[in-house]
């Protein structure tokens, strides 16, 4: 599932870096997590939802069929198991039997038909439909099984059905737009809902019927709170137990013998880039030559070296480096101000008054980026990139937004120029939604408008086809393409750098993450804070 990253908490890893060691003690019940974003979750029904704080928190709410394990392979969630038939055109999924949703009603087949009829009817505003847009034949076989047949070979299939499984008895004949779930869900989860207080925090209470065992912590606690430095604060006195902290924090501000003994730190690559993307429906745009020049024109180590303190890597396209699906071989980019004017000459662009500023027609080169409030990196990535754009002639304004403001007055509704964002992205490398033109609707998530015959025949192809030699030449031409066209200008590849109160013990770092086994990890019976979080 692809999301818009308002913030980066804790994302798949390569490998981890602790800062203390685990004390073995034996595991208790009990306590309280209090975690921490910028952002407020926008609704609890996540198939409406395109932001990284709505879904971390409804992953601890609702199940999917299928998720993956600690080393990125597909196992059973709310499916037992499952047949691939006819070729891998059929899926027949065998449910788990005995779970039962929050208010205690059985979980069967029907949820999933209705979960499936729900992602397909066009009056649902998802961004996630057209997997399932690729099913021929959804049925019931009976209370828990469900089968699926797909038109034709469909790649990401079985990864689709990670989706979140919601309540039929609770949704049938509403408009799940209006529905009280979007702000008092009920899921299946290991968690349970209990309190929202728009802007300040969510509370969920373990589900002590949960069917993979009840969580060992009792209390989940989902604190906004809109920026690093107050976040940074909180931490340190101990209020909250985990952050995702900035390079500054992480190289320089968490040494001291206080935080190595009261946190755990940890690094890894994360499954997210950062990019500066462009309305390719504005006319200053349009030209690929312009894009270009301002991807020369823009120096990514410095970024790297000055907003992550060296703590990522240049992004060369939207897949993480060293997975089966990146091209390492495409196109690069490095900082030349003097190829970046040479393009900018081509296009028609030149100063012609001699005021500093380029311009073509009579107009002026000049634009806006526009990114969100809270993201400091971002923030100061456009300061970096406005100095050097002003240096070939190009002045640049900066406009920093409410995040929700942000998604649905100006992403949604395509009223920017550019934008400073970032993508974290499933496993499956179909990138359709993304980069398709068919979807550059209002809510849907090419929102830069891209269009490329060739790119629309691939990514179809990429999906249609389960061999991965096949798919692999797909993904290796579509990052060929977009190298050439910088519909976006990638920038790099961030560090994840959580940091976590070492009372919680049972975290083991593996390629998926560190949340992957939330519901294991415990704090020691002497070491516990909380008897009731208020």
């Amino acid at each position: 599932m692809l999301m818009l990253v308002s913030v980066i908490t804790a994302l798949p890893i390569g490998a981890a870096e602790m800062a203390s060691a685990e004390g073995v003690a034996l595991p208790a019940y009990g306590d309280a997590f209090v975690d921490s974003s910028i952002g407020d979750a926008s609704t609890l029904i996540p198939i409406l939802a395109s932001d990284s704080a709505s879904h971390g928190v409804a992953s601890l709410i609702y199940n999917g069929l299928v998720k993956y394990d600690k080393d990125l392979k597909l196992i059973g969630d709310l499916a037992d198991s499952w047949d691939i038939l006819n070729d891998g055109l059929k899926i027949r999924f065998y449910l788990r039997k005995g779970v039962l949703w929050h208010d205690g009603h059985p979980f069967t087949a029907r949820d999933v038909l209705f979960t499936y009829q729900t992602m397909c009817d066009p009056k649902t505003p998802t961004a996630y439909a057209d997997p399932f847009l690729q099913v021929q034949d959804a049925r019931i076989i009976d209370d828990f099984t469900f089968e699926v047949t797909y038109k034709k070979p469909f790649a990401p299939a079985l990864e689709s059905w990670a989706i979140s499984i919601l309540p039929e008895h609770l949704l049938r004949g509403k408009d799940i737009v209006k529905s009280e779930l979007a702000r008092h869900p009920v899921g299946t989860g290991p968690y349970v809902f209990k309190s929202w207080e728009t802007g300040a925090k969510i509370v969920l209470q373990s589900n002590h019927a949960y069917f993979e065992g009840r969580p060992y912590i009792d209390t989940y606690v989902y604190r906004v709170i809109p920026d690093s430095a107050t976040m940074f604060l909180e931490l340190r006195s101990g209020t909250i137990d985990r952050m995702g902290l900035t390079p500054v924090q992480y190289q320089r501000q968490t040494n001291s013998a206080y935080f190595k003994n009261n946190f755990a730190k940890y690094r890894y690559v994360s499954f997210s880039y950062t990019y500066m993307g462009y309305n390719l429906k504005n006319p200053l745009f349009q030209d690929v030559r312009v894009r270009q020049a301002i991807s020369y024109a823009i120096d990514k180590q410095e970024l790297i070296d000055i907003v992550l303190l060296g703590l990522g890597q240049i992004a060369t396209g939207p897949y993480k480096p060293g997975t089966w699906a990146y091209n390492e071989a495409v196109r690069q980019y490095p900082y030349s101000p003097t190829k970046a004017r040479e393009l900018l000459a081509q296009a028609g662009w030149k100063d012609r008054n001699g005021d500093g500023i380029l311009d073509r027609d009579g107009r002026p080169f000049q634009f806006t980026i526009l990114t969100n409030i809270g993201n400091a990196q971002r923030a100061k990535c456009a300061e970096i990139i406005q100095y050097r754009l002003q240096q070939i002639g190009i002045k640049v304004n900066i406009r920093i937004i409410e995040w929700a403001s942000f998604i649905n007055q100006f992403i949604n509704q395509r009223r920017f120029e550019a934008v400073i964002l970032g993508w974290t992205i499933s496993q499956d490398p179909d990138l359709y939604d993304i980069w398709h033109s068919g979807k550059t609707k209002p809510e849907e998530l090419n929102f830069v408008s891209y269009s490329n015959p060739e790119v629309d025949k691939l990514l179809e192809k990429g999906r249609h086809t389960f061999n991965i030699d096949e798919r692999r030449k797909c993904y290796f031409r579509i990052q060929e393409i977009l190298a050439e066209e910088q519909p976006y200008t990638f920038l790099f590849v961030p560090d994840a750098l959580p940091i976590i109160s070492s009372r919680f013990k049972g975290i083991e770092p593996a390629p998926i993450g560190i949340d992957y086994n939330f519901i294991k990890w415990y704090v020691p019976q002497h070491q516990q804070k909380y008897v009731h979080y208020n």
